[in-house]
């Protein structure tokens, strides 16, 4: 209930539209309510006398309660529907504004279908839970008391079935919720599941087509799809238990009233227009009950969808500027101070162990190592997407703890290992680098990182249309773009992770060589060919998260086995080119 009370207070300037809803419910509550009385008045004195001018007068009474009362009805759900829909974009945007500050390591927390999940199909039960719920919430309860109030007043000793009857149906409900309550929140994690599968298959659509695996990924999705259906059908199995239950126990309450109210009109203790009456009520405490029934239930989910939704806002962030952060970065020089670095606390292993490691301003150095030796997890703790766990990182000379993290990061381009473009076109992807670039600017960037030559043949050039993932333009071709939008940013270190892989050495070569004009910043190049990083300044070779050797390609062709092995495995048959590249 807390995690529910916590997501209340982003209902802001909706609170305004809950509170006249609220409102707006009693005042309909109560013209409905006298309905009953105005009908018992008809027949024990307008019917019984025979008195035909006061039957048209009770019903013109009757009428105009039915109109106000349904006037209210129809404003209610305007405010109503504005207060759900109004909260529950406010709680998205929060979500999504906390999902903004987390750092890799809180995102190894949640997977992607998850936190998909919680922002679109738990918010929609909380926004369900107020359009279904809110009106019955008031409702119920209001109608309930002055329901039993009314009839009391009209005959005590009948009211008193309410007195058996209402126990009853409270312990029906109190074992109903007891056993759906804890379903709701495993079948919000298996829709987490079908998501997932979902998302994944469609991401992966033309390797499912290319590994003819479509069946594989349709029985996948028949198995989540099934057990999803199988939890939905438990679920509310019992949660549908409420209404024969409830039914059962009105009916039992209308039969022993109709009973004993038959016998005291038989004594003469009580007149048909107040049994009339009486049971009139009846059916409204009856329905009121239920009402708060279907409001438990739909509490009940609503509740289990709170606290995954409070468990994002809740979520701890692991990386946050201090106060009085430093926003200048000196320059690019690059310091690893006996750095360790681990994923996880209680992991036993290091992913990197005692890293020692100096990179001066304007140097170009290149990395190589076999797949697994953290290669990419090395660089990360530069920008400041983890901290290390042990050592520190140091840019321009000062710790990356001490730096703003929006000023460290604009310092820092990275160029990452998997390519993400957005969608919309090719102009608006660039400007992620820089906003304010006009045409020239987005231009020279594209020249240096060889993207002129595919985007000039394009009709319309930088307003050329990417469309979801870019899928439109080849692997290399967003490789190019990513390194131009990431020149724009103009940083003092440039990381490059494995981001020239997919295009050919002629346009890696004409890449190298534009970059190499950028002597005012550090370039550090992640490869698996060793023609990526022989011009570098220095070479770094990881083994196992640990620094192998560090040298220029001459010096490390000629002493390390390592380097050697990839080497001749990359360069074999190539007696002339070998002696070319050694002298290099």
């Amino acid at each position: 209930m807390q995690d529910m009370k916590r997501l209340l207070k982003y209902l802001g300037p909706y609170r305004k539209d809950m509170l006249i809803g609220a409102l707006l419910i009693f005042v309909e509550t109560c013209f409905e309510l006298f309905i009953p009385v105005l009908i018992a008045d008809l027949i024990d004195v307008g019917v019984a006398n025979g008195d035909i001018p006061y039957i048209f007068s009770k019903g013109i009474q009757m009428g105009i309660c039915a109109i106000l009362a349904l006037i209210t009805g129809l404003l209610y759900a305007r405010f109503a529907a504005r207060a759900a829909y109004g909260w529950g974009a406010q709680i998205r945007a929060a979500q999504y504004e906390q999902v903004q500050k987390y750092s890799f390591a809180n995102l190894d927390h949640f997977d992607t279908s998850s936190l998909v999940t919680r922002m679109t199909t738990d918010v929609t039960v909380l926004q369900n839970a107020i359009n279904g719920g809110f009106r019955p919430l008031f409702r119920g309860p209001s109608m309930l008391i002055m329901g039993v109030a009314l009839s009391f007043w009209m005959s005590p000793r009948l009211a008193l079935i309410f007195v058996v009857c209402t126990p009853v149906l409270g312990i029906i409900l109190f074992f109903i919720l007891r056993k759906v309550g804890p379903m709701y929140g495993r079948l919000q994690k298996v829709v987490d599941r079908l998501n997932n599968v979902v998302q994944e298959g469609l991401t992966a659509i033309r390797a499912v087509k290319a590994f003819v695996r479509g069946e594989y990924e349709e029985e996948k999705f028949r198995d989540v799809n099934q057990d999803l259906m199988d939890s939905s059908q438990t679920t509310f199995h019992y949660a549908v238990l409420n209404l024969p239950a409830f039914q059962f126990v009105m009916y039992a309450a209308i039969v022993l009233i109709m009973w004993f109210g038959g016998n005291m009109i038989l004594h003469s203790t009580l007149q048909v227009g107040d049994l009339t009456g009486f049971l009139s009520y009846v059916m409204q405490v009856m329905n009121s009950l239920m009402m708060i029934a279907n409001v438990f239930l739909l509490l009940t989910r609503s509740l289990a969808s709170a606290h995954r939704i409070s468990e994002v806002l809740d979520e701890p962030v692991l990386l946050t500027s201090p106060e009085n952060a430093r926003k200048e970065i000196p320059d690019g020089r690059i310091d690893f101070e006996n750095v360790s670095f681990k994923y996880h606390e209680d992991a036993q292993e290091y992913a990197l162990s005692g890293v020692t490691l100096h990179i001066q301003a304007g140097q170009t150095i290149g990395i190589l190592g076999g797949t697994g030796s953290s290669k990419t997890t090395l660089v990360q703790l530069i920008p400041r997407l983890y901290d290390a766990t042990e050592g520190s990182v140091k840019v321009g000379g000062h710790d990356v703890r001490e730096y703003d993290l929006r000023s460290l990061r604009d310092a820092v381009g990275m160029i990452l290992q998997k390519n993400v473009l957005f969608s919309g076109t090719v102009r608006e992807n660039l400007q992620w680098g820089n906003p304010e670039a006009d045409d020239e600017t987005l231009w020279a960037a594209c020249r240096t990182a060889c993207a002129d030559e595919f985007l000039e043949r394009m009709p319309r050039g930088l307003d050329t249309d990417l469309g979801q993932g870019a899928n439109n333009i080849s692997g290399g071709q967003k490789q190019r773009l990513c390194i131009a939008r990431t020149l724009l940013k103009r940083p003092k270190v440039m990381i490059f992770d494995d981001s020239t892989s997919a295009v050919d050495t002629a346009t890696e070569g004409k890449i190298r060589t534009a970059l190499a004009g950028l002597s005012d910043v550090t370039k550090i190049i992640i490869a698996q060919r060793i023609t990526s990083v022989m011009h570098t300044d220095q070479i770094v070779i990881l083994d196992d998260g640990k620094i192998h050797a560090i040298g220029t390609h001459k010096e490390l062709l000629a002493s390390d086995p390592i380097y050697q092995e990839i080497y001749r495995s990359q360069m074999k048959g190539g007696d002339e080119y070998g002696s070319t590249a050694a002298q290099c």
